[in-house]
């Protein structure tokens, strides 16, 4: 996830997953090092009493990790979460969250044993009414403070050790921009001193994993948050794209017709403002972001850089990338020759697998050509497109495995760059999720792509939209038809009798004009022939 800059939306009245949970923020918490709350709907610590989860020790893997980062105890990160909890809620079954008060990803129900599969949609695909849902959810969760969560503004070692809690209360919206950021942040090792070779969830195997459970829970949150269990993340299928297509106000929002930097007023996202997006001023002064508002929501789509950049990826190029066999290579990093993950995150040729190169495509390319908040790796969840990429690379990343179906185990065990190893514990997700834990089908985690399903089922879903349309003007067309009909059938009535006032009329006159003209010569013939009485009579009798 190279240069990104998006805004994962999400917002929840009710237990969540993302850290820091508002009841582990407390020196009590922080100075026993132990995270395990109470579920209320019975009262004990994880829900034990019910069976749902127990307060129980972390385990970490001490296995090696690669050469990239040559530290040891240096970062809060390392070895997650045990700088700050080394206890916490281990959830059982089906249940999953903080204190295991929610239902893991797939299930539903009060006792999580409802099995379902959501489908997440081309946006295209999506009906007028839908679209405006999408844009309100987020809206919604960007203006609304987390009951739940709090943001952590300052190291533990800031923090006297858990002595003084160093906490925020920001949006649910931007918990999620800030855990995007405090994954990606650089080592801080004093003022103007950053160790910059560090990312616990890009440019390595859990790139993907962790983009994939990052995007489950903003999409179980909006659901809580909404009350709409029915709701699925939207994806924008790039392929061959000449330009950002989403960005247009009933979407993304169009640009500002004063400024193209900045978003057009029609659109609800131009009046976003955006957080933890300044790294340098961070590194530069020894801090973390601290969630203070930073300014709009930036995006120039196309005004990039053509060096880095050159076009949006090809259909091609997604073909070639899925079908590269290996998950990842040598160094497992941006160095990585002919591995799947490396080209699908940008740093690959997308046409020979080569790494090293100074252009970009893929999923990075996405960012740099959205030229503003996406392109910065640390701020790049501000901007709502974050979503829609993500969630289309994740569909690429499901390719993926349906093809080769790779055994867990061929996950790399050991010797990836720091937060990258199979069992590490992904940063900063509370409750604790391994890398491991992510690299299966979607379809284990309940979901599937609308453009993955069978052909019939694919024509079916595109033909929402149209559908939607139909039905909207249905009852105009019925009406219409309706109006048509008796208009039809007062044109038809009016003529008929119009005929037959015709038709009476003219054989009158043709009657009189008989009478008038042959009248003198019809005498001897009436008399004389029967058959013409009988036509006389008919004559006599129309008269």
């Amino acid at each position: 996830m190279w240069p990104l800059i998006l805004i994962i939306f999400i917002l929840h009245l009710g237990p969540s997953f993302q850290q820091f949970p508002r009841l582990c923020a407390t020196q009590e918490a922080l100075r026993s090092k132990e995270c395990c709350p109470v579920w209320e709907g019975d009262g004990s610590a994880c829900g034990a009493s019910s069976g749902r989860g127990f307060c129980q020790d972390v385990e970490v893997s001490d296995l090696p990790n690669g050469p990239q980062y040559p530290f040891s105890g240096q970062d809060d990160r390392e070895k997650w979460p045990l700088v700050f909890y080394n206890r916490t809620c281990q959830c059982a079954s089906n249940f999953m969250g903080f204190n295991c008060g929610d239902c893991t990803f797939g299930y539903f129900g009060v006792n999580c044993n409802e099995r379902r599969e959501s489908l997440r949609r081309n946006i295209f695909h999506l009906s007028a009414a839908e679209k405006q849902k999408l844009i309100s959810y987020l809206n919604l969760a960007k203006n609304t403070n987390s009951t739940d969560y709090v943001i952590l503004t300052g190291t533990y070692q800031d923090m006297a050790n858990g002595s003084n809690p160093m906490f925020a209360d920001v949006s649910v919206y931007d918990v999620f921009v800030w855990m995007h950021y405090y994954v990606s942040r650089n080592m801080l090792m004093g003022p103007g001193n950053v160790w910059t070779n560090v990312d616990f969830a890009h440019w390595a195997p859990g790139f993907l994993p962790w983009h994939r459970v990052y995007l489950l829970h903003w999409e179980h949150d909006i659901r809580k948050l909404t009350g709409d269990s029915s709701f699925s993340i939207p994806y924008w299928d790039w392929r061959d794209a000449r330009g950002c297509d989403v960005c247009t106000n009933d979407l993304m929002g169009d640009r500002s017709p004063r400024d193209p930097n900045l978003l057009s007023p029609a659109s609800v996202f131009s009046s976003w403002k955006v957080l933890c997006s300044r790294a340098a001023d961070y590194n530069s002064r020894g801090v973390l972001c601290d969630g203070t508002v930073e300014g709009p929501l930036l995006r120039n789509p196309g005004n990039h850089n053509r060096n880095i950049v050159e076009r949006l990826p090809t259909t091609a190029e997604v073909e070639f990338t899925v079908n590269l066999p290996d998950y990842d290579t040598g160094a497992m990093d941006r160095t990585a020759n002919m591995s799947f993950r490396n080209t699908l995150e940008g740093f690959g040729n997308p046409q020979t697998g080569v790494a090293g190169s100074v252009r970009m495509g893929m999923h990075a390319s996405l960012h740099v050509f959205m030229n503003g908040s996406m392109s910065s790796v640390q701020g790049s969840a501000n901007d709502p497109i974050f979503l829609l990429h993500h969630a289309f690379v994740d569909s690429i990343y499901e390719r993926w495995l349906r093809r080769h179906r790779p055994n867990p185990i061929h996950y790399p065990e050991f010797n990836t760059p720091i937060g990258h190893n199979r069992e590490y514990h992904m940063v900063p997700f509370l409750p604790l999720h391994r890398n491991r834990d992510f690299f299966i089908s979607s379809k284990d985690l309940g979901y599937e792509y609308s453009y993955l399903l069978g052909s019939t089922q694919r024509l079916v879903e595109s033909m929402g939209p149209y559908l939607e349309q139909v039905r909207e003007a249905w009852p105009w067309m019925l009406g219409a038809g309706l109006l048509g009909a008796l208009i039809a059938m007062t044109v038809a009535a009016v003529t008929l009798t119009a005929a037959r006032l015709c038709h009476g009329l003219f054989r009158q006159r043709e009657g009189r004009s008989w009478r008038m003209f042959l009248l003198p010569e019809r005498q001897p013939l009436i008399i004389s022939s029967d058959s013409e009485s009988s036509t006389y009579q008919n004559y006599r009798t129309a008269m």
